[in-house]
This record gives structure tokens, C-alpha cells and sequence, in this order.
């Protein structure tokens, strides 16, 4: 028996690790939302606003301090998990810098809301769908935004330059001259440009014994039917 072999036997590891339980916090978050599809009426009412509720796929949302440190502690728990469950060649490694790529905060965010929605449910379909859809794909989309920049340490935001240029005065009047001018050209706007402008009221003059109306702009009298007043049978 070789010292590896015995090494081996001395200390036994496990061949596969659990998923990473979240915390106190983001469970309770977990079970309010629960609440605001499941719960019965009085139980949803006393959540308040469920637009307010804290969603740990959305980490954004997640304003409660304790809530927040609970959820980073989480999705560090899982980049760790993911990267030995899952991982074989160095290309598809979670770099350790993670939490300095927002995209990489997103997506890790619903990657392991999904996986845990999929390791609660009673069969292996959810989990298949996983395994088949949800990693897969975080994995190739991971890989064309990082390439090889974080290889070796994390680098600064290649496309910051552009960005700011995005942000600049120049770029931001451009952007809301196209606005303005897309909403000129809506057809509701067009018809308002089209009609004359209306005038002030037309006044006339009244001829209170022929009862004509003499109109001011023309200068002549306006010729109107007028019923003859007789008296009544």
C-alpha cells in the first residue's frame, strides 16, 4: 500500500459536497416570499407592500444590512461549491474576484436561487433542467466577458473608458435629441402641428332689428335664418 493509498484511508473525504445552506436571514426571506404566494390572507396582508419583499436572486433588493451580509456570505459559499463540484478545467472557474464583476453578482445570484428552488423539489427534473440549461449557459456567457482578463488577477473594467464617454455631456444631449424627436414624431404630435392655430373667439355684431350678425373681421353683415316672432294660436 502506497502513502497516498493510506492517506486515503486515514482521512476519508466525502465524494460529493451538499449544496450550501443560506443563512438565517436569507431563509427568512425565502419564507416570506413563500408566504406571499402560499400563505393564507391574513398571513399576506401582514407582509405589507409585496413589491417591498427582499428577493435574494435580486441582490438589489436587498436592503436589510444583516439580509445583505448573510446573502454575500451565501453566493460565496456556492462560487466555492461550484468551482470544486463542477468545475474541471481552469477555463470555467469562478474567479475569486467575483464580487467585483457586477454581471458575475447577477447571475451568480439566480444561478444558486435556481439550483437551491431545484435541490427542494420532489423530483429530479428541476435539478436536470439545471444541469442541462442553467449552468451551461452561465458558464459560456462567464467566459465571453471575462476571456482571459482575470486569469492570473483581477484587472480593471476594459470598457470603463467607453463608459464614461457614454456618460459624458456630448453623448447624453445626443441621446435626448433622438428622445425628443422620436416623440415629435409620434402621430398624436403631428396632428397637433398640422391644425391652424386657434384663434381668439370671432365676435359679431347683432342687428336687433333685422337680427343679422354682422361680423367684425369681414366688415359686413353676416346673413342668418331668423324665425319670425308672431303671436301664438
Amino acid at each position: 500500500m502506497t502513502t497516498e493509498q493510506q492517506t486515503r484511508r486515514a482521512a476519508p473525504a466525502l465524494m460529493v459536497f451538499p449544496f450550501p445552506v443560506p443563512g438565517d436571514h436569507v431563509r427568512l426571506a425565502y419564507r416570506e416570499l413563500h408566504i406571499a404566494i402560499n400563505g393564507t390572507e391574513e398571513e399576506k396582508k401582514a407582509l405589507g407592500n409585496h413589491a417591498l419583499l427582499s428577493r435574494p436572486w435580486e441582490p438589489a433588493t436587498c436592503l436589510d444590512p444583516e439580509l445583505r451580509h448573510d446573502l454575500w456570505e451565501w453566493l460565496d459559499d456556492v462560487v466555492i461549491w461550484l468551482n470544486r463540484e463542477y468545475t474541471w478545467d481552469v477555463s470555467g472557474l469562478i474567479p475569486s474576484c467575483w464580487p467585483l464583476h457586477p454581471h458575475l453578482v447577477h447571475e451568480i445570484a439566480v444561478l444558486a436561487d435556481q439550483r437551491r428552488r431545484a435541490g427542494l423539489a420532489m423530483t429530479s427534473d428541476a435539478l436536470e433542467e439545471w444541469h442541462r440549461y442553467c449552468l451551461p449557459s452561465f458558464t459560456d456567457r462567464m467566459r465571453n466577458r471575462l476571456r482571459t482578463h482575470c486569469d492570473d488577477e483581477h484587472k480593471s473594467w476594459p470598457a470603463k473608458p467607453r463608459h464614461s464617454e457614454h456618460l459624458g455631456e456630448t453623448s447624453t444631449q445626443r441621446r435626448e435629441n433622438a428622445f425628443a424627436h422620436d416623440i415629435d414624431a409620434l402621430p398624436v404630435n403631428r396632428r397637433a402641428h398640422e391644425q391652424p392655430p386657434a384663434g381668439p373667439p370671432r365676435l359679431g355684431l347683432v342687428d336687433l332689428d333685422t337680427g343679422e350678425i354682422q361680423d367684425d373681421e369681414t366688415g359686413g353683415p353676416e346673413p342668418r335664418t331668423r324665425t319670425e316672432k308672431g303671436p301664438r294660436e
